[in-house]
Protein backbone atom coordinates (compact mmCIF):
# COMPACT_ATOMS: atom_id res chain seq x y z
CA UNK A 1 0.00 0.00 0.00
CA UNK A 2 1.19 3.45 -0.79
CA UNK A 3 2.86 5.42 2.33
CA UNK A 4 1.50 8.37 0.94
CA UNK A 5 -1.74 7.14 0.43
CA UNK A 6 -4.31 10.12 0.82
CA UNK A 7 -7.95 9.59 0.71
CA UNK A 8 -10.66 12.31 -0.91
CA UNK A 9 -14.09 10.97 0.42
CA UNK A 10 -16.87 13.00 -0.66
CA UNK A 11 -20.28 13.80 0.86
CA UNK A 12 -21.88 16.55 0.58
CA UNK A 13 -25.24 16.02 1.97
CA UNK A 14 -27.49 15.21 3.43
CA UNK A 15 -27.26 16.07 7.34
CA UNK A 16 -28.03 12.25 8.44
CA UNK A 17 -26.04 10.63 5.95
CA UNK A 18 -23.01 12.95 6.64
CA UNK A 19 -23.15 11.69 9.98
CA UNK A 20 -23.29 7.97 8.93
CA UNK A 21 -19.82 8.44 7.31
CA UNK A 22 -18.36 9.30 10.81
CA UNK A 23 -18.15 5.67 12.14
CA UNK A 24 -16.91 4.30 9.06
CA UNK A 25 -14.11 6.74 9.04
CA UNK A 26 -13.02 6.22 12.72
CA UNK A 27 -12.99 2.81 12.11
CA UNK A 28 -10.79 3.23 8.88
CA UNK A 29 -8.52 5.01 10.37
CA UNK A 30 -7.88 2.91 13.30
CA UNK A 31 -7.55 -0.10 10.95
CA UNK A 32 -5.47 1.84 8.53
CA UNK A 33 -3.50 5.00 10.28
CA UNK A 34 -0.76 5.45 7.58
CA UNK A 35 -3.68 6.52 4.89
CA UNK A 36 -4.18 10.60 5.64
CA UNK A 37 -8.30 11.32 4.91
CA UNK A 38 -9.78 14.35 3.42
CA UNK A 39 -13.43 15.17 4.05
CA UNK A 40 -14.93 17.07 1.35
CA UNK A 41 -18.74 18.06 2.95
CA UNK A 42 -20.61 21.33 3.69
CA UNK A 43 -19.42 23.78 5.74
CA UNK A 44 -21.38 23.39 8.87
CA UNK A 45 -20.66 19.47 8.96
CA UNK A 46 -17.25 20.40 10.28
CA UNK A 47 -17.56 19.58 13.47
CA UNK A 48 -18.91 16.44 13.13
CA UNK A 49 -15.37 15.46 12.16
CA UNK A 50 -13.35 17.32 14.59
CA UNK A 51 -12.34 14.60 16.89
CA UNK A 52 -10.79 12.28 14.36
CA UNK A 53 -7.33 11.77 14.09
CA UNK A 54 -5.43 12.16 10.70
CA UNK A 55 -8.65 13.82 9.34
CA UNK A 56 -8.77 17.05 7.33
CA UNK A 57 -11.93 18.95 6.64
CA UNK A 58 -12.22 20.68 3.81
CA UNK A 59 -15.57 22.86 2.65
CA UNK A 60 -17.57 22.79 -0.42
CA UNK A 61 -19.01 25.99 -1.12
CA UNK A 62 -22.24 24.59 -3.52
CA UNK A 63 -24.22 27.71 -3.41
CA UNK A 64 -21.95 29.86 -5.06
CA UNK A 65 -17.91 29.74 -5.34
CA UNK A 66 -18.51 25.79 -6.35
CA UNK A 67 -21.74 26.13 -8.21
CA UNK A 68 -22.94 24.41 -11.42
CA UNK A 69 -20.29 22.81 -13.77
CA UNK A 70 -17.47 25.46 -13.79
CA UNK A 71 -17.62 25.67 -9.97
CA UNK A 72 -16.99 21.79 -9.36
CA UNK A 73 -13.87 22.02 -12.24
CA UNK A 74 -12.76 25.57 -9.71
CA UNK A 75 -13.45 23.07 -6.89
CA UNK A 76 -11.29 20.30 -8.55
CA UNK A 77 -8.44 22.13 -9.27
CA UNK A 78 -8.02 23.27 -5.95
CA UNK A 79 -8.69 19.67 -4.82
CA UNK A 80 -5.72 18.21 -7.15
CA UNK A 81 -3.09 20.80 -5.30
CA UNK A 82 -3.98 18.45 -2.24
CA UNK A 83 -2.03 15.08 -4.16
CA UNK A 84 -4.32 12.25 -3.30
CA UNK A 85 -4.51 8.66 -4.44
CA UNK A 86 -7.65 7.86 -4.52
CA UNK A 87 -11.57 9.36 -4.26
CA UNK A 88 -13.76 7.64 -2.00
CA UNK A 89 -17.44 8.95 -3.45
CA UNK A 90 -19.71 8.11 -0.87
CA UNK A 91 -22.81 10.91 -2.63
CA UNK A 92 -22.44 9.33 -6.08
CA UNK A 93 -25.00 12.17 -7.05
CA UNK A 94 -24.26 14.39 -10.49
CA UNK A 95 -21.90 17.04 -8.61
CA UNK A 96 -20.12 14.25 -7.40
CA UNK A 97 -19.86 12.08 -10.28
CA UNK A 98 -18.33 15.11 -11.95
CA UNK A 99 -16.02 16.10 -9.48
CA UNK A 100 -14.78 12.16 -9.31
CA UNK A 101 -14.58 11.82 -12.94
CA UNK A 102 -12.50 15.29 -13.50
CA UNK A 103 -10.21 13.08 -10.96
CA UNK A 104 -10.50 9.84 -12.92
CA UNK A 105 -9.46 11.77 -15.86
CA UNK A 106 -6.21 12.55 -14.14
CA UNK A 107 -5.45 8.84 -13.59
CA UNK A 108 -6.42 8.91 -9.78
CA UNK A 109 -8.04 5.70 -8.65
CA UNK A 110 -11.94 5.62 -7.84
CA UNK A 111 -14.63 4.03 -6.41
CA UNK A 112 -18.16 5.23 -5.35
CA UNK A 113 -21.48 3.97 -3.34
CA UNK A 114 -23.42 1.37 -4.60
CA UNK A 115 -27.18 2.64 -3.38
CA UNK A 116 -28.88 -0.24 -4.16
CA UNK A 117 -32.03 1.17 -5.44
CA UNK A 118 -32.96 -1.65 -7.18
CA UNK A 119 -33.69 -3.88 -3.82
CA UNK A 120 -34.55 -0.74 -2.22
CA UNK A 121 -37.93 -0.28 -4.59
CA UNK A 122 -38.52 -4.26 -4.06
CA UNK A 123 -38.29 -3.21 -0.25
CA UNK A 124 -41.28 -0.06 -0.65
CA UNK A 125 -43.27 -1.31 -3.06
CA UNK A 126 -47.09 -2.61 -2.20
CA UNK A 127 -47.15 -5.50 -4.71
CA UNK A 128 -44.35 -8.20 -4.49
CA UNK A 129 -42.72 -6.40 -1.77
CA UNK A 130 -39.16 -8.36 -1.14
CA UNK A 131 -39.50 -7.58 2.61
CA UNK A 132 -35.41 -8.19 3.73
CA UNK A 133 -32.88 -6.15 5.58
CA UNK A 134 -30.54 -4.75 3.26
CA UNK A 135 -27.09 -3.61 3.57
CA UNK A 136 -26.93 -0.60 5.96
CA UNK A 137 -25.34 2.70 4.65
CA UNK A 138 -22.15 2.31 6.96
CA UNK A 139 -21.86 -0.87 5.07
CA UNK A 140 -22.25 0.38 1.75
CA UNK A 141 -19.54 3.51 2.82
CA UNK A 142 -17.81 0.55 3.88
CA UNK A 143 -17.26 -0.98 0.38
CA UNK A 144 -16.20 1.95 -0.97
CA UNK A 145 -13.03 1.61 0.74
CA UNK A 146 -12.83 -1.91 0.40
CA UNK A 147 -13.14 -1.55 -3.67
CA UNK A 148 -9.80 1.20 -3.40
CA UNK A 149 -8.07 -2.09 -2.01
CA UNK A 150 -8.41 -1.57 1.87
CA UNK A 151 -9.66 -3.73 4.67
CA UNK A 152 -12.35 -2.43 6.84
CA UNK A 153 -14.56 -4.23 9.94
CA UNK A 154 -17.06 -1.91 11.65
CA UNK A 155 -17.57 -4.89 13.93
CA UNK A 156 -16.32 -4.40 17.40
CA UNK A 157 -16.33 -0.02 17.25
CA UNK A 158 -14.89 2.19 19.52
CA UNK A 159 -16.15 5.95 20.35
CA UNK A 160 -14.61 8.89 21.58
CA UNK A 161 -14.48 9.56 25.39
CA UNK A 162 -17.23 11.67 26.70
CA UNK A 163 -16.57 15.52 25.92
CA UNK A 164 -15.99 18.10 28.59
CA UNK A 165 -18.94 20.33 28.83
CA UNK A 166 -18.21 24.02 28.30
CA UNK A 167 -18.92 26.88 30.51
CA UNK A 168 -21.91 27.94 28.48
CA UNK A 169 -23.53 24.26 28.24
CA UNK A 170 -23.29 24.32 31.62
CA UNK A 171 -25.35 27.71 32.34
CA UNK A 172 -27.70 26.18 29.73
CA UNK A 173 -27.65 22.89 31.60
CA UNK A 174 -26.60 22.75 35.24
CA UNK A 175 -23.85 20.45 36.10
CA UNK A 176 -24.87 16.91 35.62
CA UNK A 177 -26.60 15.26 38.41
CA UNK A 178 -29.30 13.11 36.77
CA UNK A 179 -29.58 10.82 34.07
CA UNK A 180 -29.82 13.18 31.15
CA UNK A 181 -32.25 11.89 28.17
CA UNK A 182 -32.14 13.69 24.75
CA UNK A 183 -35.42 14.17 23.18
CA UNK A 184 -35.37 14.81 19.40
CA UNK A 185 -39.03 14.94 18.40
CA UNK A 186 -38.77 15.91 14.50
CA UNK A 187 -37.85 14.76 11.10
CA UNK A 188 -37.68 16.43 7.86
CA UNK A 189 -41.16 14.70 6.70
CA UNK A 190 -44.12 14.47 8.91
CA UNK A 191 -44.63 10.77 8.00
CA UNK A 192 -41.24 9.92 10.08
CA UNK A 193 -42.36 12.21 12.90
CA UNK A 194 -44.23 11.15 16.21
CA UNK A 195 -47.16 12.82 16.90
CA UNK A 196 -46.14 15.89 19.30
CA UNK A 197 -49.11 15.67 21.06
CA UNK A 198 -47.85 12.02 22.18
CA UNK A 199 -44.41 13.02 22.25
CA UNK A 200 -45.89 15.38 24.91
CA UNK A 201 -47.21 12.81 26.76
CA UNK A 202 -43.55 11.01 26.90
CA UNK A 203 -41.72 14.16 28.03
CA UNK A 204 -44.65 14.67 30.94
CA UNK A 205 -44.20 11.42 32.54
CA UNK A 206 -40.23 11.63 32.53
CA UNK A 207 -40.31 14.94 33.72
CA UNK A 208 -42.34 13.89 36.82
CA UNK A 209 -39.28 11.93 38.15
CA UNK A 210 -36.74 14.07 39.71
CA UNK A 211 -33.67 11.63 38.33
CA UNK A 212 -34.09 12.69 34.92
CA UNK A 213 -33.10 15.61 33.31
CA UNK A 214 -34.84 16.05 29.68
CA UNK A 215 -32.96 17.74 26.80
CA UNK A 216 -34.69 18.74 24.12
CA UNK A 217 -32.89 19.04 20.70
CA UNK A 218 -34.40 20.33 16.79
CA UNK A 219 -33.38 22.95 14.61
CA UNK A 220 -35.40 26.31 13.17
CA UNK A 221 -37.49 29.13 14.62
CA UNK A 222 -40.62 27.06 14.80
CA UNK A 223 -39.30 23.54 16.39
CA UNK A 224 -37.43 26.16 18.76
CA UNK A 225 -40.78 28.07 20.00
CA UNK A 226 -42.41 24.68 20.41
CA UNK A 227 -39.71 23.02 22.55
CA UNK A 228 -39.31 26.25 24.36
CA UNK A 229 -43.03 25.90 24.95
CA UNK A 230 -42.86 22.35 26.22
CA UNK A 231 -39.32 23.08 28.44
CA UNK A 232 -42.06 25.44 29.92
CA UNK A 233 -44.32 23.55 30.92
CA UNK A 234 -42.28 20.59 32.31
CA UNK A 235 -40.61 20.04 35.18
CA UNK A 236 -36.90 19.00 34.73
CA UNK A 237 -36.87 19.97 31.08
CA UNK A 238 -34.65 21.77 29.06
CA UNK A 239 -34.53 23.74 25.75
CA UNK A 240 -31.39 23.00 23.89
CA UNK A 241 -32.42 24.38 20.03
CA UNK A 242 -31.26 27.91 19.01
CA UNK A 243 -29.16 27.28 22.44
CA UNK A 244 -25.39 26.17 21.00
CA UNK A 245 -23.83 26.09 17.94
CA UNK A 246 -23.27 22.30 16.80
CA UNK A 247 -19.61 22.07 17.84
CA UNK A 248 -21.31 22.45 21.56
CA UNK A 249 -24.54 20.77 20.85
CA UNK A 250 -21.97 17.51 20.33
CA UNK A 251 -20.25 17.93 22.91
CA UNK A 252 -23.55 17.75 24.98
CA UNK A 253 -25.44 14.68 22.78
CA UNK A 254 -21.71 12.52 23.75
CA UNK A 255 -22.33 13.01 27.67
CA UNK A 256 -26.10 11.91 27.29
CA UNK A 257 -27.50 8.48 28.69
CA UNK A 258 -30.05 8.12 25.71
CA UNK A 259 -31.36 9.48 22.99
CA UNK A 260 -34.73 9.54 21.41
CA UNK A 261 -35.40 10.43 18.00
CA UNK A 262 -37.24 9.89 14.74
CA UNK A 263 -35.30 8.78 11.97
CA UNK A 264 -33.30 11.45 11.83
CA UNK A 265 -29.95 13.18 11.61
CA UNK A 266 -30.04 13.62 15.87
CA UNK A 267 -29.90 9.90 15.90
CA UNK A 268 -26.80 9.18 13.74
CA UNK A 269 -25.33 12.76 16.08
CA UNK A 270 -25.54 10.39 19.15
CA UNK A 271 -24.91 6.60 17.37
CA UNK A 272 -21.37 8.22 16.18
CA UNK A 273 -20.88 9.11 19.45
CA UNK A 274 -21.23 5.64 20.73
CA UNK A 275 -24.75 6.73 22.92
CA UNK A 276 -27.51 4.41 23.49
CA UNK A 277 -30.05 5.86 20.64
CA UNK A 278 -33.81 4.60 20.49
CA UNK A 279 -35.44 5.75 17.19
CA UNK A 280 -39.55 5.23 16.13
CA UNK A 281 -40.11 4.94 13.06
CA UNK A 282 -43.38 5.68 10.50
CA UNK A 283 -43.86 4.96 7.13
CA UNK A 284 -39.74 3.92 6.87
CA UNK A 285 -38.40 0.95 8.28
CA UNK A 286 -34.47 0.14 9.54
CA UNK A 287 -34.08 -3.08 6.87
CA UNK A 288 -33.72 0.12 4.33
CA UNK A 289 -30.38 0.16 6.25
CA UNK A 290 -30.29 3.48 7.46
CA UNK A 291 -30.81 2.65 11.36
CA UNK A 292 -28.04 4.05 13.67
CA UNK A 293 -24.97 3.02 14.01
CA UNK A 294 -23.82 0.02 16.11
CA UNK A 295 -27.46 0.10 17.91
CA UNK A 296 -29.72 -3.01 18.67
CA UNK A 297 -32.79 -3.85 16.61
CA UNK A 298 -34.65 -3.57 19.82
CA UNK A 299 -34.20 0.00 19.74
CA UNK A 300 -36.17 0.65 16.75
CA UNK A 301 -40.05 1.10 18.03
CA UNK A 302 -42.26 0.22 15.39
CA UNK A 303 -46.21 0.61 13.98
CA UNK A 304 -47.91 -2.59 14.59
CA UNK A 305 -46.85 -4.25 10.93
CA UNK A 306 -49.50 -6.86 10.96
CA UNK A 307 -51.74 -4.02 10.95
CA UNK A 308 -49.67 -2.11 8.34
CA UNK A 309 -48.11 -4.33 6.56
CA UNK A 310 -47.06 -1.76 3.61
CA UNK A 311 -44.17 -0.49 5.47
CA UNK A 312 -42.14 0.69 4.41
CA UNK A 313 -43.64 2.84 1.90
CA UNK A 314 -40.94 4.93 1.37
CA UNK A 315 -36.71 4.64 2.16
CA UNK A 316 -36.82 8.91 3.06
CA UNK A 317 -40.32 9.26 4.65
CA UNK A 318 -41.03 11.46 1.04
CA UNK A 319 -44.17 8.76 -0.07
CA UNK A 320 -47.03 7.69 2.54
CA UNK A 321 -49.16 4.71 1.38
CA UNK A 322 -53.05 5.56 1.63
CA UNK A 323 -54.39 4.79 4.99
CA UNK A 324 -51.15 5.29 6.99
CA UNK A 325 -50.89 9.48 7.17
CA UNK A 326 -51.33 8.83 11.05
CA UNK A 327 -49.46 5.42 11.30
CA UNK A 328 -47.03 6.26 14.26
CA UNK A 329 -50.17 6.84 16.17
CA UNK A 330 -49.68 3.26 16.43
CA UNK A 331 -46.61 3.33 18.97
CA UNK A 332 -48.12 3.97 22.03
CA UNK A 333 -46.68 6.34 24.33
CA UNK A 334 -45.99 3.52 27.49
CA UNK A 335 -44.17 1.88 24.87
CA UNK A 336 -41.76 4.86 24.29
CA UNK A 337 -41.54 5.55 27.95
CA UNK A 338 -40.58 2.04 28.88
CA UNK A 339 -38.07 1.82 26.33
CA UNK A 340 -36.39 4.47 27.84
CA UNK A 341 -36.53 3.47 31.38
CA UNK A 342 -35.15 0.45 29.99
CA UNK A 343 -32.09 1.99 29.09
CA UNK A 344 -31.31 4.78 32.19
Amino acid sequence: MNKNAHILIIRLSALGDVAMTVPVIRAFIKQNPSVKITVLSKPFLKPLFSDLENVTFYAADVKEKHKGFTGIYKLFKELKKQNFTAIADLHNVLRSIILRTFFKLSSIKTAYINKGRAEKKALTRSENKIFKQLKTSHERYADVFRSLGYKLDLLNPTFPAKQNLASEIIELTGIKKQSWIGIAPFAQYQSKMYPLWLMKKVIEELSENSSYKLLLFGGGKKEVDLLNEISISNKNTINIAGNLSLDKELALISNLDVMLSMDSGNAHFSAMLGVKTITLWGVTHPFAGFAPFNQPPTNCLLPNLEKYPNIPCSIYGNKVCEGYENVMENISPKKVVNKILEIV
